[in-house]
Formats: C-alpha cells, structure tokens, sequence
C-alpha cells in the first residue's frame, strides 16, 4: 500500500520561498503521477501541480511561473519549489499520487504553509 509523507512547510513572509518535499513508500516501480493540492480554509481542495513519469505537468492557473515540481521517479519522491509567495498561498498541501493512471488516488496527511508578515 502506497503511502506519502510531506515535509517542508510552515511560515515564510510574503515574496519569500519556500520549498515542499513527499517521499512515498510501498512501491516497487515509480509511481504514475505524483504532484500537490492544496486547501485553503472554506475553499474546495484545488491543483497546484502534478507530474507523470512521462513528464507530463499539470499546474494550477494562480501558482504558474512560481512554484515548480519535480520529482525522482526511481525514488518516488517529489520536491514542489514555491517562489514569490502569496498571502493567497496560505493552505494546506496535500501530497497527491497515483500508482497507475486508473488507480485510486493517494493523499498525504498534509503540510501548513503559512504567508504572512
């Protein structure tokens, strides 16, 4: 069973960096996509951005040109690097996988990053 542990947030102050990492275990073969949601308080869960072993991105509108995934695929790790940070960025970040484009998703138990002054 696929599991994903996040590391890496917390609080930074506006314009800063920040950057999140997701280890995943349990798997023997690289895991199909492996990216980042996030959740905001009284707000739906939304992309930020994902990336299959093909290389294939997929980022939300409002985090494009300033945060970049990347990820090892042999070690099942993904790495998010969040510049030029928000206010609006402030949310939990959930790690998000799939073993197999049809399989279930996997979530993390998520990480707070905090942009305030």
């Amino acid at each position: 069973q696929v599991q994903l542990v996040e590391s890496g947030g917390g609080l930074v102050q506006p314009g800063g960096s920040l950057t999140l990492s997701c280890a995943a275990s349990g798997s023997n073969s690289p895991l199909y996509v492996m990216g980042w949601y996030r959740q905001a308080p009284g707000k739906q869960r939304e992309v930020v951005a994902t990336l299959s072993t093909g290389g294939h991105t997929n980022d939300g509108d409002s985090v494009k040109g300033r945060f970049t995934i990347s990820r090892v695929n042999a070690q099942n790790t993904a790495t998010l690097q969040m510049t030029s940070l928000e206010p609006e960025d402030t949310a939990v970040y959930f790690c998000y996988a799939r073993r197999t484009a049809l399989a279930s998703i996997v979530w993390g138990q998520g990480t707070q990053v905090t942009v305030s002054s």
